[in-house]
Parts: structure tokens; C-alpha cells; sequence
């Protein structure tokens, strides 16, 4: 019997631990070890879609421990080639709201020490990241979000932070001094893996909470996870509806470049 496969996955963040009912479980070995859990493959109206959480099914994996190169590889493995990405993400702006949505255009990497290349050894690529998510897929997302009832910022800049500790003051401060929107833990290297795939990937960030010390803002107190789970409990409903909106009318054909990342072969080739 043949394996199920699907045309586009969806990552779980913090708190997004499942999201289609009737599915097809998929273990999937990689060269990079097992991914995060089983893939749950399932369809949404007439598009087949593969489920994947990046943190575990029961949150057991911090961001710094997750198998990020596993995790894109299985989902490459069953077919996929657009994925999203949603993520729970602290906000470095009075406008950006806890609540909120924001779809990331572009990203600064904070992290140290993961792995994040399929290309360590062997052939040498340097794969173009000057833009970090597809714009086709974000303005899919984008233009669903009146359906789905969200409010949804079109753009901004994701500082990723190592974790699993929060910033200080004065590393929050910088990260807002240099006009930067968001701040996560594992965008990177989960956005940069898949364009060395060459697939299509979009984040959907939810915004928990204001990010440590944030001026200009009355009443607000250094983040704490309590917070974090209260605002995912209140709105992963929120998440799935952006996705259920977004993802039956997604275009089979991309009009973008995502796929072509590897185009130019390898250096020395």
C-alpha cells in the first residue's frame, strides 16, 4: 500500500498541536533523524495537507532542541512543496497587538549553535535568503484574513532569539531601537531549510504578548509563559481559521521563485 502524500504543509507552533480531524498518521525516517512527531495527513475540501508540530505533541522539544532539517525533510518527503509556518511571537511595537497576526517578510537570526544547512558537506551551495518568505503564499494569507475575522499586520521583521529563556531589557530595547516588528524563537532555521529544499514557505506569526520592558505602553510587565498559553488558548481557533481560509484557494501553479533556490548548482560544479 502506498504512503499518503500532500501538496502543502502546515507547521504547529506553541499551543497548535493538532489540526485536521480525519487523518492518516505518517512516520517518516529522515538522514537527519525523526522529525518532531508523526505527520497527520489529511485533505481540505479538495487539497491534501500534512500536519506537523514542531515542538512534539505535547510540547516536549524547546526551539533550541527541535530536529529543524528533519522536520522540513519529512514534509518534502510526503510531497509537500508550500509550507506555513504559524508561530506564537512576542510584539516589539505598541501597534502590534497582542492578538494580532503579522506575516513576516523578512527575518534577522539571533540563534546559535543549530543546524541549519542540508548543505554541511560534499557540494557547496550559498542559497539567495534576501527574502526570507514567499510572497505568494503571504498574500494567500493575506487576503484571507477578513474571511477568517483577524487582524493581520502585511509585513514586519522577525528577530529570532536562541531561548528557551526571554529577553532582557536592554536586548529588547536594541531589537527595537533597529525597528524591528516581532520576536520568536524558531523561524530560524525552519524558514531558511525550506528554501534550500526549494519550497514555498510562509509564517503566520500569533502575537502573544508585548516583549520585555516595552516603552510607550501603559501596564505591561515582563513576558512570562502563563501569558503566552492564556493568549494561545484564546485564539488557536483564530490560527485555524487564517488557514482553513487560505489554504483551499492557494494556486497549484506558484508564480514564484521559491522552487528555483538551488538553480545556479553548486559552486566548484
Amino acid at each position: 500500500m502506498s504512503r499518503p502524500t500532500a501538496e502543502i504543509g502546515v507547521f504547529g507552533g506553541s499551543g497548535f498541536y493538532a489540526f485536521l480531524d480525519d487523518v492518516t498518521t505518517v512516520a517518516v525516517h529522515t538522514p537527519y533523524g525523526a522529525p518532531s512527531a508523526p505527520i497527520a495527513i489529511g485533505t481540505m475540501r479538495d487539497r491534501s495537507v500534512a500536519f506537523l508540530p514542531r515542538h512534539g505533541v505535547h510540547h516536549e522539544l524547546p526551539p533550541h532542541k527541535v530536529n529543524y532539517r528533519a522536520n522540513v525533510w519529512a514534509m518534502r518527503e510526503v510531497g509537500v512543496r508550500r509550507l506555513i509556518g504559524p508561530c506564537a511571537a512576542g510584539s516589539l511595537k505598541p501597534d502590534v497587538k497582542p492578538g494580532e497576526f503579522v506575516l513576516v517578510d523578512q527575518l534577522v537570526d539571533r540563534t546559535s549553535g543549530r543546524a541549519d544547512t542540508f548543505y554541511d558537506g560534499g557540494a557547496v551551495h550559498h542559497v539567495s535568503f534576501a527574502d526570507p518568505y514567499c510572497p505568494d503564499l503571504r498574500t494567500a494569507l493575506s487576503a484571507s484574513a477578513s474571511e477568517a475575522g483577524v487582524t493581520v499586520h502585511e509585513r514586519g521583521t522577525v528577530v529570532v532569539v536562541q531561548g528557551p529563556r526571554f529577553s532582557t531589557r536592554a536586548e529588547s530595547s536594541w531589537y527595537r531601537s533597529a525597528g524591528w516588528e516581532v520576536i520568536n524563537m524558531t523561524q530560524y532555521p525552519e524558514a531558511y531549510l525550506a528554501r534550500e529544499l526549494g519550497l514555498c514557505y510562509a509564517c503566520v506569526a500569533l502575537i502573544t504578548d508585548y516583549d520585555t520592558g516595552l516603552e510607550g505602553v501603559d501596564g505591561i510587565e515582563p513576558v512570562t509563559m502563563d501569558v503566552v498559553f492564556e493568549v494561545l488558548a484564546r485564539n488557536v481557533e483564530r490560527t485555524r481559521s487564517l488557514l482553513f481560509a487560505a489554504i483551499p484557494g492557494l494556486s497549484s501553479s506558484p508564480s514564484c521563485s521559491c522552487a528555483s533556490a538551488l538553480s545556479s548548482g553548486p559552486l566548484g560544479a
